[in-house]
């Protein structure tokens, strides 16, 4: 006859919610097969993101950028909990969503687009530490009725688009941040010509 010990419930417990954990977060593969949309200018973005917050190690900047990659709201906080678990950073960005711009679930299709930027500390790579904030940023794009863009490291050595291969020397996490209206293009010029461009300029003319 053999005997043994069976584990105990904490451990079981302890066992599973490890094991959720490690499913919560994305793989680069799978982060690549997602179709997120591609930044038309990712160093102005950043560079708009690293002026207005001036990010230090275990900081991340949630953005929302409408059609024209015009940030219209944006909101940054260091990151507390020693593990990486995508369900905790999903709620993290969530809550600053909630914060600073109203839900789109009203639309059939969004409209803007919420980008992530993490300054941490190390080299560019991919870790699972990225992973998870790439699951709790598609999930919490998802339920604030947002599309789902890009997730930016930047580090000592500048800032990579993850899944992208896109990125730079500067800003990097020691540089000093441009001057905020260096760092943002002029918002477009109104498009001239045409009848309609005649009759209102004869009208203000007036």
């Amino acid at each position: 006859m053999t005997f043994g010990f069976a584990p105990s419930s904490a451990a079981s417990l302890s066992t599973s919610t490890s094991a959720a954990s490690a499913t919560r977060l994305l793989e680069p593969a799978e982060w690549a097969a997602a179709g997120i949309p591609l930044l038309r200018n990712p160093r102005e973005v950043v560079s708009g993101l690293h002026s207005r917050h001036r990010p230090g190690p275990t900081t991340a900047i949630v953005a929302v950028l409408d059609p024209d990659e015009r940030v219209r709201a944006s909101a940054s906080f260091t990151r507390r909990q020693a593990s990486s678990d995508g369900w905790v950073f999903r709620n993290a960005l969530l809550a600053q969503l909630r914060r600073v711009i109203p839900h789109d679930l009203r639309l059939r299709t969004p409209v803007r687009t919420a980008v992530l930027l993490y300054c941490r500390d190390g080299d560019a790579r991919w870790t699972e530490e990225d992973g998870a904030w790439m699951w709790g940023l598609r999930d919490a794009c998802t339920l604030h009725g947002l599309r789902c863009g890009a997730y930016i490291t930047l580090t000592r050595d500048g800032w990579q688009v993850l899944g992208e291969g896109r990125g730079g020397r500067r800003p990097n996490a020691d540089s000093t941040p441009e001057p905020f209206a260096l760092s943002e293009a002029p918002p477009p010029l109104p498009r001239t010509g045409g009848s309609a461009s005649e009759v209102m300029r004869r009208a203000a003319a007036r």
